[in-house]
């Protein structure tokens, strides 16, 4: 991803009609949502300039996507695709990755360059607390899982994870990558994260050179994911897994790349692809109910005020 972007102010969003834009056809319901989501939207609108990278869904059918911008939170009903900005932005701010946590309704939102992890308040759009992670330069706090006690962020250009505790005030814990874990200079290296099927540790995709890692929350052991099937992950940025499915979202590519991962977390084996004409450098997806729901980054094209983004929902199978 691109680290450094204008700063652009916002403009409303226009008209309705790209929130109603046609449904794709989706498969069978889950826990979450039933056939009836095929009806909802399948694309719809950001505020112009918004500058989207993260986006996270929780357990009632709405969509948080956060802005490089400014660090503002929009917020989107899925099933009519109408939106709002929850939470205003600041010069300076970013909103990269970020998550929603159901048990007490917070937005835990990585901090980019600012080196920072915020709490949000997703009802009330409140900010709740910051916690400084880096205290330097030359870091990116890029996305971020909930796991146990803590929620955990990557740094793209440093080896370290970041634990914030959850729900309560505490200490934040660094974690230094090891292992398998070489650190690239000058590149982006830790990127999306999830966690493991076995909820023991965290899958980290690393962007460049495009490599997929499963590290220990204890140890900060690192071990490389062997890939069968495909010779790479490059451009990999968000990751979701719904059981031992991980679907990887490679951005520049286009493209969701679809593995089965096998019991210990040792392989991960490429069953398909996901592409579709409307996806735009897609950075980040979230799952509800049978869809992935993505953001169009558009870091190929301009970044300015006039600058159009949206949001797009593909069939989970």
């Amino acid at each position: 991803m691109t680290l450094q972007q204008p700063r652009p102010t916002r403009r409303a969003v226009l008209g309705g009609a790209a929130a109603t834009a046609l449904a794709l056809v989706a498969g069978t319901g889950s826990a979450q949502a039933t056939g009836r989501s095929s009806a909802w939207p399948a694309e719809f609108p950001l505020p112009d300039g918004w500058l989207p990278e993260g986006i996270t869904i929780g357990s009632r059918p709405y969509a948080y996507m956060g802005s490089r911008a400014d660090g503002a939170i929009y917020r989107t009903d899925l099933r009519t695709g109408k939106g709002r900005v929850l939470h205003d932005g600041a010069p300076g701010l970013a909103a990269i990755g970020l998550k929603l946590d159901d048990r007490d309704g917070l937005l835990h939102v990585a901090g980019g360059a600012g080196g920072t992890a915020r709490l949000v308040d997703a009802r009330t759009g409140d900010l709740v607390r910051t916690y400084e992670l880096t205290g330097s330069t030359g870091h990116f706090v890029n996305d971020v899982v909930l796991l146990g006690d803590r929620a955990w962020f990557t740094d793209s250009r440093d080896a370290v994870l970041y634990g914030v505790p959850r729900g309560r005030r505490g200490e934040v814990r660094a974690l230094p990558l090891g292992g398998d874990w070489e650190q690239l200079p000058d590149v982006n290296n830790a990127n999306g994260v999830v966690s493991t099927p076995d909820g023991r540790g965290v899958i980290v995709v690393k962007s460049t050179p495009g490599e997929l890692y499963r590290v220990s929350l204890r140890t900060g052991h690192a071990t490389r994911i062997a890939l069968s099937g495909a010779e790479n992950v490059v451009n990999g940025d968000g990751l979701v897994r719904v059981g031992r499915t991980l679907y990887v979202v490679q951005n520049r590519l286009n493209v969701v790349t679809v593995f089965e991962l096998d019991a210990d977390t040792t392989t991960a084996t490429l069953r398909r692809s996901i592409t579709d004409p409307r996806f735009d450098v897609p950075a980040t997806a979230a799952r509800f109910g049978d869809r992935l729901y993505l953001v169009n980054a558009r870091f190929t094209s301009p970044q300015t005020p006039e600058t159009t983004f949206t949001a797009v929902a593909v069939p989970l199978r």
